[in-house]
């Protein structure tokens, strides 16, 4: 069908303006900022939205701070011993004395043994008011080994005692060696999970990458690695310590015990990720640009899954507590001198006492509230990983 003679063209207009997608589509500004956003920021703004993350975060930061200052953050030096308050509960804090309102202070003990059952017996007494001081010097101890100070944040009054958590056997404050305790304790994880990470990314890298003979090998060794209770493999690798090591060395044969026991799964976790992205267009361009394979994997491939090793190693985080924990409770871990949350709970094995001086438990705590918070951290960390979900 033609058309008429007399028809005319249609008008035609072609706009030189440039291209304006915003008065277009009338984007807002949250619209925008959210296009335009990395993915580092698209992660920040999903991790800060899971509530129990963000607080452990800020929690575990807090903690690890404050083990650089141990020293000055204890009311006692570490070892320091009161033989007159053997097994002393914990002391109140108290702002008011009879009706009045005061600075903080504890009141001081009387002291008598029970003839009947054995046990110490310590009653507060009012007549004795012991202001807490604050930015005052106290024990003498050695700051990280390199200089003697006796500043501390905390301090009992002059004559007086401060056992916020009570004390031990030995009349040791329990408070104070809790915070020397999370120097080990806390280090011991981030030194295992450090072992763990470059076992587990080394060899389920290469496993999957060049698979062959080299998979099937590792593959049988994590198996056999896996299928050994962890509890007595820990025993029988720790007793193989010998005690004549000083307890330095120690520490960090736990460490590697503990790194070299937990990178199993991690290895499987690189390996199948690998098989995964090896095939992808942008490994084979690397490969034909002249790409190492050191440089493929550890360049192009493991950063496309490291938030997910990230949350990963959190979560390993806690396992590592645990397992030096553990250890040394049942006095196969670290010993004494060293002081971790581990060596103290072996204050408890003994049923009788904790019995009669139930604060000997303390110790616990700070286990369970550290491994709460790196599971939620993790928790967190793993859903901010993939922020386009």
């Amino acid at each position: 069908m033609s058309l008429p003679t007399d028809a005319s063209p249609l008008p035609h207009f072609v706009s030189d303006r440039p291209f304006d997608p915003e008065a277009v589509y009338q984007y807002t500004a949250a619209q925008k900022a959210l296009f335009e956003a990395s993915q580092l920021r698209l992660m920040w703004w999903k991790f800060r939205r899971h509530k129990p993350a963000l607080i452990s975060a800020v929690f575990l930061g807090v903690i690890y701070l404050t083990i650089l200052v141990s020293e000055v953050l204890a009311p006692y030096n570490l070892h320091s011993r009161h033989t007159t308050h053997v097994y002393a509960p914990p002391q109140r804090v108290h702002i008011f004395h009879e009706g009045t309102l005061q600075a903080p202070f504890v009141y001081g003990f009387n002291y008598k043994l029970n003839m009947e059952n054995l046990k110490r017996e310590y009653v507060p007494d009012a007549a004795k008011i012991q202001p807490i001081r604050w930015f005052c010097r106290g024990d003498e101890y050695e700051f990280w080994g390199v200089f003697r100070s006796d500043w501390h944040v905390v301090c009992p009054a002059e004559g007086g005692t401060l056992f916020l958590l009570g004390t031990d056997r030995l009349g040791r404050d329990v408070l104070s060696r809790i915070i020397y305790g999370a120097r080990i304790s806390l280090t011991i994880g981030l030194l295992g999970v450090m072992v763990s990470l470059v076992l587990g990314i080394v060899i389920g890298g290469m496993a999957g990458y060049y698979g062959g003979l080299f998979d099937i090998l590792s593959q049988r060794l994590i198996e056999v690695i896996q299928s050994i209770p962890s509890i007595p493999l820990w025993l029988a690798l720790a007793a193989i310590l010998p005690i004549t090591w000083s307890p330095i060395v120690v520490y960090f044969g736990i460490t590697v015990i503990l790194g070299l026991l937990d990178w199993t799964g991690l290895a499987r976790t690189v390996r199948s990720k690998l098989f995964a992205l090896r095939e992808e267009d942008y490994v084979s361009a690397a490969q034909v640009m002249g790409a190492s394979s050191y440089r493929i994997v550890f360049r192009h491939l493991i950063p496309g899954f490291a938030s997910h090793l990230i949350a990963t190693a959190t979560i390993a985080i806690p396992s590592m507590i645990l397992g030096e924990t553990t250890l040394s409770f049942l006095g196969l871990g670290l010993r004494a001198p060293i002081t971790s949350w581990g060596v103290l709970l072996t204050e408890a094995q003994n049923i009788n006492a904790v019995a009669l001086y139930p604060w000997l438990l303390w110790p616990v705590l700070p286990v369970i509230l550290v491994v709460l918070a790196f599971n939620f951290l993790g928790d967190g960390l793993r859903d901010a990983a993939d922020p386009y979900k």
